[in-house]
């Protein structure tokens, strides 16, 4: 095909190239004159306080408007497996939209849905074989939700309409999604919500209210919440239970020993569907596919996104079991529910190119040959008095800032902003690190980097934070 062409050059024709007649406060007063930023404090931003306006990227590394590098620490939102600028991916969908651009799966099919429902049928564990395509994360969830609530009716269940979930998680923001997140501060404004919710604790075991000498008895105990809850409800009006593998608010609680098998039996025994929400979690995150395969349980729904096209189209999905699939495989049975864009064929063509490159590539494996050492590097930063706990697995870690470490005493209120906001987060940026500073639950800093990262990546990532964390102790102690 000759010499090979970027991803940036085939796109440079639009506004991605950093233009110096195009200056970056320029693009900032467009921004807050037109542009309404998702999740962001629009009050944040004033005529000496720019917008950052990220205009390319390359491997790991974005760029800003004023040509500055930074390293997508991140993901952009746990969300660009394979890194910036793949000119094959973007071939992929170029071949897509010169073939079909767009067709709905509204009583029709396209080749590319039924490949990739295909693919994700065989990655998936168990039988979970039907993929119901969405347009993203949140619309997943609400998917799952509706389809217990239809599936229990279908059955005969017609009481069956709550949802459990944990305490802190975030699963969305639509109505139904909203209600299953658990986080006061999203859900407040939009209250009433759906009824039916039930939260029940997380398992972060550095604050265990419960066995804290023994991770494997706190495991226990947090799924018998679980089971205790379902009993507290009535067990025939429980639809579902939300769980992530790795629950991401609050910052990256792992599941101790034996939690997700405990789970799974509470489930079976009392009839609750459960559904593993991976759309942080799936496609190589954990250093897996999904996370039963990481933790060694089969749900019977998983939701997915963001990883599902590296973040190169929007798509999500309902992985299905064939046992909740069943009931709508006859006669004139259907499920009511469906997106215009959901299963776009441009999306399917990314998602499985996508595909394609994890595999051939090996990049699963490169998140598994790095786990230890990702590890090992955040753990050498409890020298530093502000860090507390170091958890996580795979590509996706989180450190917990305290104010006294032998205590654990936290940071709160607006000790917390100034910590975070006012120092944490502005001199990472400042650094060339984009990462998340989250304060839904403890301070905690994320890291969720691109499943290509090296152990030199891992390495910046971790030096900046033994910089930025030095400097705030000094500050803040």
């Amino acid at each position: 095909m000759g010499d090979e062409v970027t991803l940036h050059e085939i796109i440079s024709d639009g506004i991605a190239v950093a233009d110096p007649n195009h200056a970056s406060h320029n693009y900032s007063d467009r921004a807050r004159r037109h542009l309404w930023l998702q999740m962001s404090r629009m009050g944040a931003y004033s005529e000496h306080n720019e917008v950052p306006i990220m205009v390319r990227g390359e491997g790991t590394r974005v760029y800003d408007a004023n040509g500055t590098e930074y390293f997508d620490g991140l993901s952009g939102l746990f969300t660009n497996m394979l890194g910036h600028g793949r000119a094959d991916i973007g071939a992929a969908a170029a071949e897509q939209i010169s073939t079909l651009a767009f067709f709905p799966l509204w009583t029709y099919a396209h080749p590319k849905a039924i490949e990739l429902a295909e693919k994700l049928a065989s990655l998936a564990p168990g039988d979970l074989n039907r993929v119901f395509f969405t347009t993203g994360g949140g619309e997943a969830v609400e998917s799952a939700w509706k389809l217990a609530r239809q599936y229990h009716k279908m059955r005969g269940d017609t009481d069956r309409y709550k949802v459990i979930s944990r305490d802190i998680a975030y699963h969305g923001t639509t109505m139904g999604a909203l209600t299953i997140t658990s986080l006061e501060a999203y859900r407040k404004p939009f209250e009433p919500l759906v009824p039916g919710a039930v939260k029940v604790p997380t398992t972060n075991f550095y604050r265990a209210p419960q066995h804290r000498d023994d991770l494997e008895a706190f495991g226990l105990w947090s799924a018998r919440q679980i089971e205790e809850a379902i009993l507290r409800e009535g067990p025939d009006t429980v639809a579902a239970i939300f769980l992530e593998p790795v629950q991401n608010a609050g910052g990256c609680f792992t599941p101790p020993p034996g939690y997700w098998q405990a789970v799974r039996e509470i489930c079976d025994r009392y009839g609750v569907i459960l559904v593993s929400d991976e759309v942080i979690c799936a496609f190589g995150r954990l250093g897996e596919w999904f996370g039963g395969q990481k933790y060694d349980y089969i749900p019977d729904i998983i939701t997915c996104a963001k990883g599902l096209t590296s973040g190169y189209a929007p798509l999500g999905a309902m992985i299905v079991s064939d046992r909740l699939a069943e009931p709508f495989q006859h006669g004139d049975a259907s499920f009511i529910h469906g997106f215009t864009w959901a299963g776009h064929p441009v999306s399917c063509a990314v998602a499985l190119k996508s595909i394609e490159i994890m595999e051939n590539e090996h990049i699963l494996e490169n998140v598994r040959a790095n786990e230890d050492y990702f590890r090992q590097s955040l753990l050498n930063l409890r020298d530093i008095p502000i860090v507390g706990d170091v958890r996580g697995t795979g590509y996706f870690w989180g450190v917990e800032l305290v104010k006294n470490q032998e205590t654990r005493e936290t940071w709160s209120g607006d000790d917390a902003e100034r910590l975070l906001r006012g120092y944490v987060s502005p001199e990472m940026f400042r650094r060339g690190l984009i990462c998340r500073s989250d304060d839904r639950g403890d301070p905690v800093v994320q890291l969720a980097p691109p499943l290509i990262s090296t152990r030199d990546d891992i390495d910046f990532m971790v030096g900046t934070m033994r910089e930025v964390f030095t400097g705030a102790a000094k500050i803040h102690l």
